[in-house]
């Protein structure tokens, strides 16, 4: 499905749309809009809607922001925080340390030294610090995995760009804590909570004078980010308990950091709940399945998520998808070893490859093969059947030619972003191949793990 920005929805208010879409369950408008524009939310409260956003809360002794947005957009967000307030940014909460959400803070110490104000003190979870220090560790190896999330030809990503996965001037956090954490900022009190979710740390923020929530990526009107291929563990139990806890605050305004915010206590308190339930019942499944024995392979083609969950507007499988999260649980519950006495141990791809090429009568009979499997809509086959016929012959350019008219098929009949972005560098691996050019891509939003 096509989600669409109009005229309307794009001059909206953002919480006369959100009540919209949720209440009618429109699942054609895209809600999240990347407009830099600012809005205010409550008196004091204004939200910048940006990759990510940024939140605003005017304390009357500084500026609370949550987040900063990315490296790219962070002039852009300070410009439209600037048109409402040329109060100095007092605390930057860091709702968690992905680069979409602290990339942009070198844009705010920048305007602070324009202004002639202190730098603004940055407060965060504790592991943020080693995340940061990861990134810098595996610079390289991100740079790589973020191309292929979103379609870029990943063989070329890790060394093609001298510059650091971690844009320079990204402020560090000055302020962290492990639990929890109150604090009152001018004339506004503030209770920072650590939770796991998409990350291990994450800071959701009840605010009770505004009664409002600031979410991070907790609730992100997608479902929920946490089986992410590429990347690091993801934790669905503490995702759902972190959605329940949230869920008991008498709140009447909950910011996310993508996608629109949310007014009205049970409106934000049916969709937390909503979101715990289906995580809830993906978990328990797994567990189930594997507490009886079952491989991952029965597991991934046998646990589904219920369509009518899946319908709802703020859960459709557009980034993240439930065969994704279920993995994650295998690993998190199960270790890596799926079941299949052949993968403990398994040959090199190469050896496989030319075994199979060998039993087909050649590469070009697997090429014929998958080609006639993705033309009836067999892609998992398809695409098995051509990375064979790689793997024994690599500088094939039939094998290529192939390659990329399977993984084009294959990308326009899945929803999930994680899904066509891997499908999509595939072919631009194999363009590589067949032109020595690296095709430009154009990436459908910000990098983001």
């Amino acid at each position: 499905m096509r989600l669409v920005w109009d005229a309307l929805t794009m001059s909206e208010h953002p919480l006369d749309l959100s009540a919209r879409i949720i209440d009618e369950g429109i699942t054609d408008i895209e809600p999240n809009r990347f407009s830099n524009e600012l809005s205010e939310l409550a008196d004091g409260v204004a939200i910048v809607e940006s990759f990510s956003h940024v939140v605003l809360i005017d304390t009357g002794g500084g500026l609370v922001a949550f987040d900063s947005s990315s490296a790219t957009t962070g002039n852009a967000v300070v410009k439209s925080m600037r048109s409402w307030s040329d109060a100095p940014v007092h605390t930057m909460v860091y709702t968690h340390g992905h680069l979409d959400h602290v990339g942009g803070s070198r844009s705010f110490a920048a305007d602070a030294e324009t202004n002639g104000h202190p730098t603004p003190r940055v407060l965060g979870h504790e592991k943020v610090i080693p995340r940061f220090d990861r990134y810098e560790t595996t610079s390289g190896y991100n740079k790589t995995i973020n191309a292929r999330q979103f379609g870029g030809a990943a063989r070329e990503a890790g060394q093609a760009n001298e510059k650091p996965f971690i844009p320079a001037g990204t402020l560090r956090p000055d302020v962290t804590y492990e639990t929890s954490l109150i604090e009152r900022i001018g004339d506004v009190d503030f209770e920072f909570n650590h939770c796991m979710g998409e990350t291990d740390d994450h800071t959701w923020t009840w605010v009770p004078e505004h009664k409002l929530i600031s979410a991070g990526d907790q609730f992100i009107w997608r479902f929920p980010n946490c089986g992410n291929p590429q990347k690091v563990q993801r934790y669905p139990v503490e995702w759902a308990e972190s959605l329940r806890a949230m869920a008991s605050m008498d709140c009447e305004l909950f910011v996310p950091a993508h996608g629109l915010p949310i007014a009205g206590a049970a409106r934000i308190r049916t969709c937390l709940i909503t979101v715990a339930e289906t995580l809830e019942h993906l978990i328990a499944e797994v567990l189930e399945a594997m507490n009886s024995g079952a491989t991952l392979d029965e597991i991934l083609h046998s646990v589904s998520v219920p369509q009518t969950a899946l319908d709802l507007p703020y859960l459709r499988p557009l980034y993240d998808e439930p065969e994704f999260v279920i993995r994650n649980l295998w690993r998190l519950y199960g270790g890596w070893y799926d079941g299949n006495p052949a993968r403990l141990k398994p040959p090199a791809d190469s050896a496989i490859g030319a075994a199979v090429a060998t039993l087909a009568g050649g590469a070009q009979a697997l090429i014929d093969a998958a080609t006639a499997a993705s033309g009836r809509g067999d892609h998992r086959v398809a695409c098995q059947l051509i990375e064979f016929a790689l793997a024994a012959e690599p500088d094939m350019h039939a094998v290529h030619e192939a390659r990329i008219e399977i993984y084009t098929a294959r990308r326009s009949a899945e929803t999930s972003l994680m899904a066509k972005g891997i499908f999509k560098s595939a072919v631009a691996d194999s363009e590589i191949v067949l032109t020595g050019e690296v095709p430009e891509v154009k990436f459908v939003l910000a990098l983001n793990e």
